[in-house]
């Protein structure tokens, strides 16, 4: 499928609300917002023109709290009601800002070397983390769960350890060896009980408990080439995970348990029922001799499913909203394309198919947006009680 090549204005940062019901494209114009409740229509629901040059808009859910940051000061942190396009505060740092996260309870704000922790109603300063390490991706997540107020963020810089801190209650709740080399990528599962990591190979990503920081699954996206991981998201109900590199493909992963898995994958008589089990106990046996090299090997788990981009080169970042009770996988560009794919609903097939091509961002030509394709130191201007807008 031909991707239709309408010259487009510079995209500066693209993000999905934290319920994936609305996106946000940042870009020279200001910054824009688009519904994404039903598939069959992109709907642009907000348009603003200031600030412009938006590097990172992140939204509260499907309330009216958004915070800006824009190219033009990229220390300064802007607060702002969607509805009204007002600023309701700003907050200025030491330096500039690379990540925003947000929940119900906090904001965090990521700098290269330390985090910040706002209270969402009235975006008072709670807590500072100071000399964490160069973080200059940005490397953050935060919970979105209401009980689960967890933060995670790289313990070190030269390998892939992952420091979780309670951002309630502000305390440090454990310390992850994920994996060898950098991280590249962290993302909790909408409960908050379970953390996705990637590092800077991009060939291993892994699954660990929050609560006791062990591993419970680990997958293997491929061993022929190394790549850059762009972004990782769970589904709705966390049964799915899936990753989006500098590739074309568009990896899903499944969380449901190896045995589960098989049973899925086999048909339901005496013999594959057997075979299952025969399969269930030679793994364990195996896995209690073998070397643990060895022993990872055999419990890596690979893709269910792949969505081949129609474009490459660009970053990405992926999706799983449920609408209507069925889950999809959606893939926003930073070249102006958004691409909605359905999840193969039997196991004879492997590749999920392209329902829909969007075109987002400002664009020079006439076309609307929203066109189906063919297919340290903190100065505070003003604070407001935000609960009326949560």
């Amino acid at each position: 499928m031909d991707i239709e090549q309408t010259p487009g204005k510079k995209i500066y940062s693209i993000s999905f609300n934290q319920d994936c019901t609305s996106l946000a494209v940042g870009h020279e114009d200001g910054y824009s917002f688009y519904s994404l409740r039903s598939i069959d229509k992109l709907e642009k629901i907000q348009d603003a023109k200031a600030p412009e040059r938006a590097c990172i808009v992140e939204k509260l859910f499907n309330s009216s709290l958004i915070t800006v940051v824009s190219m033009k000061s990229t220390r300064k942190l802007q607060v702002y009601h969607s509805s009204k396009e007002n600023e309701i505060c700003s907050h200025t740092y030491a330096s500039s800002i690379i990540a925003v996260r947000m929940n119900r309870k906090r904001v965090v704000v990521c700098l290269e070397d330390a985090i910040h922790i706002h209270n969402v109603r009235d975006m008072r300063i709670l807590h500072m983390i100071k000399d964490t390490p160069s973080n200059p991706q940005g490397i953050v997540d935060l919970s979105i769960d209401d009980n689960n107020c967890f933060l995670a963020f790289p313990a070190s810089s030269s390998t892939g350890h992952v420091h979780i801190f309670d951002a309630e209650n502000l305390i440090t709740v454990c310390q992850i060896t994920a994996h060898d080399s950098v991280l590249a990528a962290v993302r909790f599962n909408p409960e908050g009980n379970k953390l996705a990591t990637g590092s800077e190979k991009g060939t291993v990503i892994r699954v660990f408990s929050i609560t006791g920081g062990e591993r419970l699954f680990e997958f293997v996206r491929g061993v022929s080439r190394c790549v850059q991981i762009s972004s990782l998201a769970f589904s709705q109900d966390s049964r799915f995970l899936c990753l989006s590199s500098n590739t074309e493909t568009v990896h899903v992963f499944s969380l449901a348990k190896r045995d589960q898995q098989l049973d899925h994958h086999t048909k339901p008589d005496d013999s594959s029922q057997e075979s299952v089990s025969w399969m269930s106990y030679f793994s364990q046996q195996a896995s209690a001799y073998l070397p643990q090299q060895v022993n990872d090997l055999m419990l890596r788990g690979k893709s269910v499913a792949v969505a081949k981009l129609p474009i490459l080169g660009h970053k990405t970042v992926v999706a799983m909203p449920k609408i209507q009770g069925i889950d999809y996988l959606i893939v926003a560009s930073m070249e102006g394309y958004l691409f909605w794919y359905s999840l193969p609903t039997s196991s004879d097939v492997s590749e999920c198919k392209l329902l829909r091509q969007y075109k987002i961002g400002p664009k020079k030509s006439s076309k609307k947006d929203g066109d189906e394709g063919e297919i340290g130191g903190i100065q505070i201007s003003t604070q407001k009680n935000l609960f009326c807008l949560l």
